[in-house]
């Protein structure tokens, strides 16, 4: 027979575990707020559960609030220091936060020496160096259609032409251009493309990146082989591709209607009005916001402005609650890992918060089937250049605002 004492513990822990599941559902629902909240309620009780620490860790590192990341993770490591999953967590926040030797030490305990070697790397230098005099640089797009293209300078190369692309990570260069540059490589790791793909991709750096007024200096680079993405630069000839990790070291805006990038220091002042609305960043440069398929539920889109000739791509999961018919004829297309088969279909409303557009393209066969679940919360689908094309939008990293000006 339980005493009353029995009895009192067993409904506690029974309130706990009920507490803690839904908070699961919360975070899995993409509800991170909420989610946040029951974690930091049961913190209060446990302070040294290894789990409760590493999730609350990870809505702190989504929403880019380092300082907090980096305490809640690295308590989850102390508490728990074989986790390798925490380790790269913590490792990530302090990559965001440009501490490389610290990240490089936690990407060798959760066993990426590639990337470690790359980080280590920069050891007595400041990564994405920029002059304490810059403030706003305007880049003109060279092409704004089929995709924006700009030009830079690599280690004081002559201008070439690179895309812009916010579902690239970091800065990527075409092999042979990155050897012409004298880029530094020390290895390549596998990583996911389009359709699920896999290919190779070697990590490296360059001593400096110059665009429009602004030098960057000390910036970590991928090799991939770029050229091929030519036709989605009007047959330009393309070295390589901005991605998001360069980008978020600024306040920045790309802004389709005037063609340009505008490159500004962070922290400053953001455009005022349009249509705003938070995103967060999971991984090192995933970007999520909450939107809309036809009349779907609310769901997190990716925001990933390289797709080409269009504005929308998702799961199969998202075309049925969306109701989206995708019986158009196929045809090749390319991805970061090569040839993609692709199938054409409209989305009759797409929304990103309360900015709307109407009939935009998508293509079936090009969502990466893993993307979806990867992170635990639910990505339905990415949103791109063809929905992006009317506005100047501008992402704020320390805000965690995104902004839509027409």
């Amino acid at each position: 027979m339980l005493c009353a004492l029995s009895v009192l513990v067993v409904v506690v822990n029974t309130v706990r575990a009920a507490d803690l599941a839904t908070a699961d559902i919360l975070y899995a629902e993409g509800q991170f707020a909420a989610a946040e909240e029951i974690y930091r309620d049961l913190l209060q009780k446990k302070p040294d559960d290894s789990a409760l620490l590493r999730k609350t860790g990870m809505i702190a590192l989504w929403g880019n609030r380092l300082g907090e990341a980096v305490v809640l993770l690295g308590d989850a490591l102390e508490a728990d220091p074989g986790n390798s999953d925490t380790a790269l967590l913590l490792a990530e926040a302090e990559a965001r936060r440009l501490n490389f030797a610290s990240a490089a030490r936690l990407l060798r305990r959760g066993g990426r020496e590639v990337p470690a070697a790359q980080l280590a790397s920069f050891s007595g230098q400041t990564p994405y160096a920029t002059a304490d005099s810059f403030r706003q640089t305007e880049i003109r797009f060279t092409r704004t259609d089929p995709l924006p293209v700009i030009q830079m300078r690599i280690n004081g190369s002559e201008p070439t032409h690179f895309l812009i692309d916010t579902g690239g990570s970091e800065l990527v260069l075409d092999p042979e251009f990155a050897e012409q540059v004298g880029a530094e490589v020390f290895g390549a790791e596998s990583s996911t493309f389009a359709a699920g793909q896999k290919a190779e991709v070697q990590v490296g750096r360059v001593d400096s990146v110059s665009v429009g007024t602004l030098t960057v200096r000390n910036v970590p680079v991928d090799l991939l082989p770029t050229k091929r993405f030519s036709a989605a630069a009007g047959g330009t000839r393309i070295d390589g591709i901005v991605g998001t990790i360069l980008l978020s070291q600024f306040q920045f805006t790309l802004d389709y209607p005037n063609g340009q990038l505008i490159l500004r220091r962070r922290r400053a002042t953001p455009p005022e009005g349009g249509v705003q609305m938070p995103f967060w960043m999971a991984g090192d440069h995933f970007m999520v916001a909450w939107g809309q398929v036809n009349d779907s539920e609310p769901v997190l889109l990716l925001m990933d402005t390289g797709l080409a000739g269009g504005g929308f791509v998702g799961p199969d999961s998202i075309l049925s609650e969306a109701g989206i018919d995708v019986g158009g004829e196929s045809f090749e297309g390319v991805g970061g890992a090569g040839a993609v088969k692709v199938t054409p279909f409209v989305v009759e409303q797409l929304a990103l918060g309360k900015a709307v557009a109407k009939n935009v393209t998508g293509f079936a066969g090009v969502f990466p089937p893993e993307l979806e679940h990867r992170f635990g919360f639910r990505i339905a689908g990415l949103v791109s250049h063809q929905f992006f094309r009317p506005y100047a939008v501008t992402f704020d990293f320390d805000s965690m605002t995104l902004t839509l000006h027409k």
